[in-house]
């Protein structure tokens, strides 16, 4: 069998990943020289814990099992099993935290309320002020900006993989192949379009009611830290915006602690993971009207250093660099993603929004396993 895959994010590199494992040939086809959305503006997080209950929780489980498997064959992508904390300084920031060790799911998801002595022992780098914090075990993280390229090494090797750059498909030719912008018709036995963000043009003619709508947000990196976060570490506002902490301590939350201005605004939560050369990825803020602002805003990059500072207890190294992104989130009948037979031997897989770092490989497994590969 021969796949095509359009797209060289994680959505697409992972479908080829799945079909190359199975024994099949792939051709990935990418529009720019590098895949450069969402894919790399990321965290680079296998966020299991804030996960909705049911389908959801299950795919970010499976996602969870298959990153590690891969970061094992594939070191450079640079898997760790590093857990997360949510450090809590309220009274009802703290009746969230517990609410969510009493969860049925609460063991899946490797939840455990600790003391502040006790989150300290485990993440010496948070020397802030809290009263307790959110312990989440089955998190992880990966390395963002070069997994895919770890990745797509892996797979060349395998002599069963050619990565095409710097070609935009322009056209699907019957059912079973792509034409690209350079002229060149690409064929398989199935066409695989993980197009990301990129939701017009083609992707909109094929599918004019698409489901799918646009999220942008900012985030920052720092200079090495100088010592080890073992953890990644999310403040209290993170409760608000995962699904999981959905009830009335939340609600409580919601109505009785309002965010700071500039975080309600720019509907924030403040993430922040080590990278493995030791500079944090810090974010992050979404917006959700179209058109979206080309520049970036300050403020929101100020209370998030304000937040950071709090919780580690001494200054941020110096901002290395900043950036906006933007990802492409399913308003569809399936909430973790948007796939659609477009034809015979045509499918789309888009939408992920942010959840596509983590359930990436349970997507691409999904999807291979539906069409028999």
């Amino acid at each position: 069998m021969r796949v095509i895959v359009v797209g060289g994010g994680v959505i697409g590199t992972m479908h080829a990943w799945q079909a190359v494992e199975r024994g099949h040939e792939v051709v990935q086809i990418e529009r720019e020289a590098e895949a450069r959305g969402a894919s790399l503006r990321n965290f680079g997080l296998v966020w299991v814990g804030g996960r909705a209950e049911g389908p959801e929780l299950d795919v970010a489980l499976r996602a969870r099992e298959l990153w590690e498997e891969i970061g094992a064959r594939v070191p450079k992508v640079g898997f760790r099993a590093n857990g997360s904390l949510t450090p809590v300084r309220t009274a009802a920031e703290l009746a969230v935290a517990e609410a969510a060790p009493a969860r049925e799911d609460a063991g899946a998801r490797g939840f455990k309320l600790l003391t502040a002595a006790e989150a300290r022992a485990l993440n010496p780098a948070l020397r802030g002020e809290f009263e307790a914090a959110l312990y989440c075990e089955r998190d992880g993280a990966v390395e963002s900006r070069t997994a895919q390229l770890a990745l797509r090494e892996a797979l060349a090797a395998t002599g069963r993989y050619t990565f095409l750059p710097g070609r935009e498909v322009r056209d699907v030719v019957g059912e079973d192949g792509v034409r690209d912008d350079h002229g060149d018709i690409h064929r398989g036995d199935h066409v695989i379009l993980a197009t990301g963000a990129w939701l017009s043009g083609l992707v909109r003619e094929l599918d004019p009611e698409l489901p799918v709508r646009k999220v942008r947000l900012q985030m920052m990196q720092t200079d090495p830290l100088g010592e080890e976060l073992t953890t990644t570490v999310a403040d209290a506002d993170s409760f608000r915006y995962y699904p999981a902490y959905a009830g009335e301590a939340l609600d409580a939350l919601n109505s009785g602690q309002a965010q700071p201005e500039v975080a309600a605004a720019h509907k924030m939560q403040l993430l922040m993971v080590q990278r493995l050369d030791g500079s944090l990825t810090i974010g992050d803020t979404h917006e959700y009207e179209h058109p979206f602002a080309f520049d970036t805003v300050e403020d929101p990059y100020d209370h998030l250093v304000r937040v950071a500072e709090q919780l580690l207890g001494r200054p941020l190294p110096k901002i290395r660099r900043r950036w906006a992104g933007v990802y492409a989130q399913t308003q569809g009948a399936d909430p973790i993603v948007h796939r659609k037979r477009l034809r015979e031997g045509v499918t789309l897989v888009t939408g992920p929004g942010g959840r596509g770092m983590t359930c990436s490989p349970a997507i691409a497994e999904t999807t291979a396993n539906s069409l028999g590969w």
